[in-house]
């Protein structure tokens, strides 16, 4: 048990260090659903479609990297960075978030506020990044975490507030009987969400002088759009069939 002991505690705090951002930024968006808030089991359950979806992803983004190698793109190029960024990562990892979130929630009762589009598809993308961060910190290490915590998770969680907004309007419009302006808001919202995440990541991974700089003012106005919406988006909540 002595022995134990020491390794039970590194196990902690490497979790800790992993999911505490993402649980800090989960109990904010949950705070600013001040109508009608969601059960705690569909709130679980949404993490745990995240957590899929990261899996999901994994074997999405092997396929994609295989496909890439095949063409005649060098993987040392910048072209080959955005490929990925936007056609492999962007594209599998908000795909597979989209999907879970529409299976899990388009026919929950519980979808009846216009803010509730924006708690589940945060729940979803915190759920997956999460798990992604856990990864990380026990690949990488400790050293992870910090910057981690201020880019990667707040990242996830901004890509999902893009779409969720998307994703209240599609249902209201369903609701309505528009079923065009429905699968037009869901389409815009995956393709926000995949530009965004493409951006952040092809920045990113290019590491050069005028990308790094690109980054640092996306994320400066990533923060800034993000805090913004979800203000906005609670403060405006209504029923959808209002």
């Amino acid at each position: 048990m002595t022995l134990l002991m020491p390794l039970v505690i590194i196990l902690v705090i490497y979790i800790g260090a992993a999911v505490l951002p993402a649980a800090m930024l989960l109990h904010y968006v949950y705070r600013k659903d001040k109508i009608e808030r969601e059960s705690p089991g569909l709130l679980r359950s949404l993490l745990l479609q995240g957590v899929l979806a990261a899996l999901l992803s994994v074997l999405g983004e092997g396929i994609g990297a295989r496909l890439l190698s095949l063409t005649r793109i060098s993987p040392y190029s910048s072209v080959y960075y955005i490929v990925m960024a936007f056609l492999v990562i962007a594209v599998v990892e908000e795909g597979a978030k989209f999907l879970l979130l529409y299976r899990r929630t388009w026919r929950e009762k519980e979808f009846d506020y216009t803010f509730d589009a924006i708690v589940y598809s945060v729940f979803i993308s915190l759920g997956f990044a999460a798990f992604e961060n856990i990864q990380y910190v026990f690949g990488y290490g400790l050293s992870v975490a910090l910057p981690r915590a201020f880019l990667s998770i707040p990242g996830h969680m901004a890509f999902a507030v893009v779409f969720g907004c998307f994703y209240g309007k599609a249902k209201r419009a369903s609701l309505h009987g528009d079923e065009e302006g429905c699968r037009a808001n869901l389409l815009r919202g995956y393709l926000a969400s995949v530009l965004l995440h493409g951006f952040y990541d092809s920045c990113a991974m290019i590491g050069t002088g005028l990308s790094t700089l690109l980054f640092m003012v996306f994320i400066i106005w990533m923060y800034a759009t993000m805090f913004n919406l979800v203000r906005k988006a609670s403060s405006n909540d209504r029923p959808l069939w209002g």
